[in-house]
């Protein structure tokens, strides 16, 4: 809640109740009137804070290829053993979202390697095909409201996230560049995410949800509001306006080799396949990940 807002709005809300008893002195209102009427203010003015100036967005409302003045993509078998092959050509505009569209392959590998001893280059065949996209190298952000309206897949096998590395990432490298989880789904959990690097490890804050307590099915066939509001002392990350996880940022003073939450950060929107997104063998494809919009506000410092 923006600070002095309460307090003006009670002020203002004394004046209203001065001025409506003196051009209705007859009539009587009770303290329930006006309790009613203060909460009614509290929600068309925005009690919630103030997200600040719009500072960068995409609404995805055009139809073909995301506006590649926004996003980049991830290439190939890319982390944590995922089944998927990330490609450009499964991300695609139409009707005003962004669809990233997971959907089953059979083709050969085109770094494959016998006998390697990396995971990438050993397996042989591509059996299914997403995309990742980013705004690595094209827009960087520190502070402020980071938001996104999607709609997830939760069937067997999906593990779509929204979320955010540092822009450091190629010189300080995972996790030492700091992780934060705005949205990540698998296995029936909803997860918001907060993970630095301490004793050479990554240090996780983390808060599950089971899907079904929101609804399952139901709740996932509509679209929801995923928050990350970030100032140089917090980090709260929320879920249709309600808290999912919070960071004091000087819990981070420890990380290696510094704190990570003071400096920029990139955005990442990605639809994975299996690993901990679970088997996706009996699943009926394509597997979708729907995104409304992505916005950043931020205040003038």
């Amino acid at each position: 809640m923006i600070l002095g807002t309460v307090p003006f709005l009670e002020m203002n809300l004394v004046i209203f109740r001065r001025r409506l008893t003196s051009s209705l002195a007859p009539m009587r209102f009770s303290p329930l009137f006006y309790r009613s009427f203060w909460l009614l203010l509290l929600t068309v003015t925005g009690c919630a804070t103030h997200p600040g100036k719009l500072v960068w967005h995409d609404e995805f409302n055009v139809n073909g290829r995301p506006d590649p003045a926004n996003w980049n993509y991830e290439h190939g078998f890319v982390r944590n053993h995922e089944l998927q092959w990330y490609q450009p050509e499964n991300a695609f505009c139409t009707n005003g979202l962004l669809i990233i569209e997971a959907r089953p392959a059979h083709q050969l590998n085109p770094h494959y390697r016998p006998h390697s001893s990396h995971w990438q280059n050993a397996r042989q065949w591509i059996d299914y095909t997403s995309a990742s996209l980013t705004t690595r190298g094209l827009h960087e952000f520190r502070y402020g409201r980071l938001e996104m309206r999607a709609r997830i897949d939760i069937r067997r096998g999906s593990w779509p996230a929204f979320w955010t590395l540092g822009a450091d990432a190629a010189r300080t490298y995972w996790p030492a560049c700091g992780e934060i989880d705005i949205m990540e789904y698998y296995t029936g959990t909803v997860l918001a995410n907060i993970g630095y690097q301490l004793d050479g490890q990554m240090k996780w804050s983390t808060v599950k949800q089971p899907v079904a307590d929101f609804g399952g099915a139901a709740w996932a066939s509509q679209f929801h509001i995923w928050t990350m509001d970030w100032d140089d002392k917090n980090i709260d990350l929320r879920l249709d306006g309600k808290l999912a996880n919070h960071l004091t940022l000087a819990e981070a003073d420890r990380a290696e080799p510094e704190n990570p939450f003071h400096k920029p950060v990139y955005l990442i929107l990605n639809q994975a396949i299996g690993a901990t997104g679970g088997d996706p063998t009996e699943t009926r494809f394509p597997i979708r990940f729907e995104v409304d919009w992505v916005r950043v506000y931020q205040r003038s410092r």
